[in-house]
């Protein structure tokens, strides 16, 4: 039986968290009294679909299912999780907070996406007895992994694993904010950027494009990745951050920021900063410039993971967490199940043919694990190299499809593997992998038996599999077709 995620309020950030949740197996619950809801909630939720599941080696859960809710007592009832992402008016949050408790199961998780209050605040007005805590994400909240969680003083420590595992099994990152602070960690960062921005703004130093450029071109890719202090250590050479710090501490003290004081947002700086704004992307409606955003963060953390750095270590250890764990061998066996990532698609918009052979190459690195050629097996001095491949493309296949890959293993004897893959979107047949593979000693680089436990393993498989029916494809070789 699914869980279910109650979310009140269906603005950017609730239709964030419903996205997330739902791609991750979850039904969800909204309340909201805007009569657009609907409309507003699954134009994003259709950019979720779009990119989230890209990100992934693995095949997300199954969709859930979404119902948007007349009343709070409806939207409410069997969550699991409560996220409140209404306008930051703590009045009203208190107002919705009490209703919220009126009907909440007593074990359900509640939580606010406020940016700025405390759970002190929010419980203190509500009469809640500390059960409101803080989970801030990031937006979009279906794609950045970040949420500062925020717990109330007295919270259980059953709670918080709790909350900790929820926000894992829906791949976010939960950042623990040890003590209440006003906007916590991540927004007082951000609000120290944006007053020195509007300053220069109002200075007539700089105008919004080239703020955005010194951000996008220059430190904000090394913050990507790296952080601030990290990025500061390398910056302090093989010294490190006492070096960078000895140098650079000094200037601290000059009148280079004006981080105490804030420009008063007058109608002529706030006309100033809008027009200057709708001239830098007026060319772009909102939902074109989400659809710009999604695919460069995907890219991004995409190109993270294969560093196995930053966001993309943790999306690799979601990866791990997907991952099927038990598979049949009297059948082909399902290697690899995955959607087809933005960045897989070349300008005919389908994937690009080396993609084919990256699948191929996973599910072959998928079915070497199964056979217990794992990284523990490779260390020791093995492992199998390819000799020969040979890739037929019998359908295209679009960004966001669900592809699937089955494995048969033709021959598993000696130093010899032979395998053929087939991959299909739903019934569709869309391309086949034959590759010939040799077991390698990697001290001396020539070929080796393989272990007995190994050998044992793919005698068991090649034994089953030469029960079913072989393959269309095998042995095929390139040339016109009769």
């Amino acid at each position: 039986m699914k869980k279910i995620a109650s979310i009140i309020g269906g603005g950017v950030i609730g239709a964030g968290w419903a996205s997330r949740f739902l791609l991750m197996g979850w039904n969800v619950n909204i309340f909201d009294r805007d009569p657009d809801v609907n409309r507003k909630v699954n134009e994003i939720l259709g950019n979720a679909r779009r990119s989230l599941p890209g990100l992934y080696e693995e095949k997300l859960p199954e969709e859930g299912v979404l119902t948007f809710c007349s009343s709070i007592q409806c939207a409410i009832k069997d969550a699991t999780w409560i996220q409140e992402s209404i306008p930051e008016r703590l009045n009203l949050k208190h107002d919705v907070y009490n209703d919220i408790l009126k009907y909440a199961d007593k074990n359900a998780i509640i939580c606010s996406s406020t940016s700025g209050f405390k759970p002190s605040e929010l419980n203190n007005g509500a009469g809640a007895q500390n059960r409101i805590m803080v989970a801030h994400p990031f937006n979009p909240v279906y794609l950045l992994p970040l949420v500062e969680l925020v717990f109330a003083i007295g919270t259980s420590d059953n709670i918080k694993e709790k909350a900790k595992e929820i926000l894992f099994d829906i791949g976010m990152f939960p950042l623990l904010v040890n003590k209440e602070i006003d906007a916590h960690i991540a927004d007082r960062l951000l609000e120290a950027v944006w007053r020195e921005a509007l300053w220069l703004i109002k200075d007539d130093i700089a105008t919004t494009e080239e703020i955005d450029n010194a951000i996008r071109f220059g430190f904000g890719l090394r913050w990507a990745q790296m952080g601030l202090f990290e990025t500061y250590r390398l910056a302090g050479g093989e010294a490190g951050m006492k070096h960078f710090i000895e140098q650079f501490g000094p200037t601290l003290s000059w009148p280079w920021t004006k981080l105490m004081d804030v420009p008063e947002l007058t109608p002529s700086l706030i006309e100033k900063i809008s027009s200057q704004s709708d001239a830098q992307s007026d060319r772009y409606t909102i939902r074109e410039l989400e659809v710009i955003r999604d695919n460069n963060l995907v890219g991004i953390m995409r190109s993270l993971k294969l560093q196995n750095w930053g966001a993309g270590a943790h999306l690799n250890s979601i990866d791990k967490f997907l991952e099927k764990k038990e598979y049949e061998f009297d059948k082909p066996i399902e290697t690899i199940s995955r959607v087809v990532p933005l960045d897989w698609v070349d300008y005919n918009n389908h994937m690009n043919e080396a993609r084919y052979l990256q699948a191929f190459g996973d599910a072959t690195d998928r079915f070497m694990e199964i056979i217990g050629c794992d990284s523990n097996y490779i260390s020791s001095g093995n492992s199998y190299f390819t000799a020969e491949t040979h890739i037929r493309h019998i359908d295209e296949v679009l960004a966001g499809s669900l592809i699937t890959i089955f494995t048969y293993c033709l021959v598993g004897e000696g130093k010899k593997l032979h395998l053929f893959h087939i991959m299909k979107n739903g019934d569709r047949y869309i391309a086949s992998g034959e590759h010939i593979l040799i077991h390698v000693n990697l001290d001396t680089r020539r070929s080796s038996l393989p272990s007995d436990t190994i050998l044992n393993t793919l005698r068991k498989i090649a034994k089953c599999h030469s029960n079913l029916p072989r393959p269309d494809g095998v042995g095929a070789s390139i040339g016109n077709k009769k």
